[in-house]
């Protein structure tokens, strides 16, 4: 198969969904991976059952990663080009009242996942390079800390350094590695409560703090103009902008303002 490839995880809906329909309009050949079969399935329904592939499996599990991979390869004629390591979830609140559970799983899929995949894809990537590319989902929140969010932030700085690792370890291959880094986007994640203890949904704090919620159709572009691009890190929506602006030039304000909006996203 001749046509390009790229694998997805948390591709059943949200960004995961948005990076595979930005990249089967130009023809790219979707694999995706995520514990929502039915999520995957509408998935390929939308971009066209002879464009994708889907294969379910936890990215925590490193074992089903390599599967899913090698699963991927096969149906693409041996070929990978782009390995988008997605799939993550949301934790809010403050620290004390996140159970030890929850805290658990948020490292796990966000943090663990991102350095399982890197592995497994090194091999497929070195294949295709140079010119392939690792491409990490972080965070605006992995720019400067947010209060009401310590774990999901630790992830997601741990997602940039990772990125910031991998793009000088892989360089010698001839592979790129990118991160997106989007603020609030709109996605099912977002009408979601931000941990056990709570019954008032992400939407409604990001809301009550004045932030923007970025259309998820713009992280699909970010991501195609990542992969195409020579900028490590790129931000997505107006509030990453403004906090990676904030957060190296004017430090100061931007730790007075997470102070204020502390309540509001969850804080003491």
């Amino acid at each position: 198969m001749d046509r390009k490839a790229i694998f997805i995880t948390g591709g059943a809906s949200g960004i995961g969904r948005a990076i595979a329909q930005r990249f089967a309009k130009e023809g790219w050949f979707v694999g995706l991976g995520d514990v929502n079969e039915k999520g995957m399935v509408e998935t390929q329904h939308l971009i066209g059952l002879g464009f994708s592939f889907g294969h379910t499996f936890d990215v925590r599990d490193r074992d089903a990663w390599d599967e899913a991979l090698n699963a991927f390869s096969m149906a693409s004629g041996g070929r990978i080009d782009v390995v988008a390591n997605n799939a993550g979830i949301p934790l809010g609140g403050s620290l004390d009242q996140n159970s030890v559970e929850e805290i658990e799983r948020c490292l796990d899929i966000n943090l663990k996942g991102v350095l399982f995949g890197a592995q497994a894809a090194l091999p497929h990537l070195k294949k295709t390079a140079p010119g392939s590319c690792l491409l990490n989902t972080a965070s605006a929140a992995g720019l400067y800390g947010t209060a009401g969010a310590s774990v999901y932030s630790a992830t997601k700085f741990g997602v940039r350094a990772i990125t910031e690792s991998l793009d000088g370890e892989w360089a010698e291959y001839g592979i790129n590695v990118r991160s997106i880094m989007p603020s609030f986007i709109e996605t099912p994640l977002i009408d979601q409560l931000p941990n056990g203890q709570t019954n008032e949904a992400i939407r409604d704090r990001v809301k009550a703090a004045g932030l923007e919620i970025t259309p998820v159709a713009d992280v699909g572009e970010a991501a195609w103009a990542a992969v195409n691009g020579d900028k490590l890190h790129t931000l997505v929506g107006k509030t990453a902008k403004r906090v990676g602006f904030a957060s190296r030039f004017l430090r100061g304000q931007m730790r007075k303002q997470v102070r204020r909006n502390a309540g509001a996203m969850g804080g003491p």
